[in-house]
């Protein structure tokens, strides 16, 4: 019945109009007995392409859309598209789609008023036919398209027109083929493309993210793991040592060994701790120390009180302190002074770990296997916001400094009283 309707208003128009005409022209070159015959022959003959000219869009937009409706017969189609994108991303996917539309010649778009007229050349579907070679180019000179993107919220609503180039009420003889149907089905299938392919890289970016994500975590578990029995094989051998020449030290020391343990083995991820637990873990592995060396190590240890909840980073005061006496009190032969000293300037927690030690010697050297960890370990938790440097400490010995964020508040500066081991 639409189709019906359509044929028949069409042909009405024509019929009407090429009546109007006929009779006004006739009347002005003719008599009324000559332009009889030739007024009906007129009239009748337009009718007839009218209606072969509406039935062909009829049939070639059932062809396209596979249902004949008064929206897919009309010339100026009208589209709603709703894109999950801010506006100004909707605006570039659609601006992309119009230009890479078939017959596209003009194209002007403003992306902060959010909008876009292009002009798109008109093909006719049936300029190879017979009607065509004789009529000529019956269809409009271009079709125009005319986009606006409206925010709303985290997405963009587009409104789309696609219509020929000339007047509302021309609609009533002339068709477009269903040209301008194509153009608004095309760019809303680019739409839902561009979409799509951008949801599939969001996804695969995800995705290598996680997978990166597994990755760093693997290796700052290797990482952390590489450290741990570095400490562990020390302590063990020392007290097989004890064992045989100090039963009690021997004993006293594996109680301290317990205790640090108890404060490292439930934390096996690179999850942060606290200051103050690593500084527990630190004396505990001091103290393992003290048995052996004796008066030869001496401890100072500057942390104001409100760091201890600090977060940071499990094992890395542990190495810069096991390195300071592998590496520069053990061998001196009268021993020396380890110091631990914390604090904050401009959001950046510096925790340094310092000796008296032999320094940069060939026999002390310090910057092995454990340091790298450290340096791998910041880069991979904190990226370039981290930092570590290692220098002479002034009369002789190393001072290594882990550098932070930290985004406590600041308060006055309190000083551990200074703790001696004898």
């Amino acid at each position: 019945m639409t189709s019906f309707f359509f044929i028949f208003r069409m042909t009405l128009a024509w019929g009407i109009a090429s009546t109007v005409l006929a009779i006004t022209v006739a009347q002005t070159i003719f008599s009324e007995r000559e332009a009889g015959g030739s007024l009906l022959l007129l009239v009748l003959g337009t009718m007839a392409f009218a209606a072969i000219t509406a039935f062909s869009h009829v049939r070639r937009v059932r062809l396209l859309t596979g249902e004949v409706n008064g929206a897919t017969l009309s010339s100026r189609q009208r589209r709603q598209i709703e894109v999950p994108f801010e506006a100004g991303e909707a605006f570039d996917i659609i601006d992309a789609a119009i230009r890479d539309l078939p017959g596209a010649e003009q194209v002007d778009s403003a992306r902060d008023s959010l909008q876009v007229r292009a002009k798109i050349r008109y093909l006719h579907p049936y300029r190879g036919g017979v009607l065509w070679q004789m009529t000529g180019h019956s269809g409009p000179s271009a079709n125009q398209v005319i986009v606006t993107v409206t925010p709303n919220g985290d997405a963009g609503s587009v409104t789309l027109i696609c219509e020929p180039e000339r007047w509302a009420w021309t609609d009533w003889f002339l068709v477009d083929g269903g040209a301008n149907l194509e153009n608004a089905e095309a760019i809303g299938r680019a739409v839902a493309r561009r979409v799509a392919e951008r949801r599939r890289s969001e996804q695969a970016a995800a995705v290598q993210s996680a997978t990166e994500k597994e990755l760093t975590v693997a290796k700052l578990s290797l990482l952390h793991a590489q450290v741990e029995p570095h400490f562990l094989y020390n302590t063990l051998a020392s007290a097989q040592l004890l064992t045989r020449s100090d039963p009690a030290r021997a004993d006293q020391m594996l109680g301290n060994l317990i205790a640090y343990l108890r404060n490292s083995l439930p934390r096996t991820d690179d999850a942060l701790s606290t200051l103050g637990k690593e500084l527990e873990r630190a004396r505990a592995y001091l103290d393992i120390l003290v048995i052996r060396m004796g008066p030869r190590l001496r401890l100072q240890v500057e942390v104001e009180a409100r760091l201890h909840d600090a977060p940071f980073p499990a094992m890395m005061l542990q190495t810069l302190v096991e390195n300071a006496i592998k590496h520069g009190l053990e061998a001196k032969a009268g021993g020396g002074t380890v110091w631990i000293i914390a604090r904050v300037h401009d959001g950046v927690l510096a925790l340094t770990v310092a000796d008296d030690g032999r320094g940069f010697s060939s026999e002390g050297g310090g910057t092995g296997i454990g340091l790298r960890n450290v340096r791998e370990r910041l880069r991979l938790a904190y990226g370039s916001a981290a930092g570590f440097t290692i220098v002479s400490n002034y009369p002789s010995g190393v001072a290594a400094t882990i550098s932070i964020p930290y985004s406590g508040t600041a308060h006055s500066t309190v000083t551990a009283e200074a703790q001696q081991h004898d």
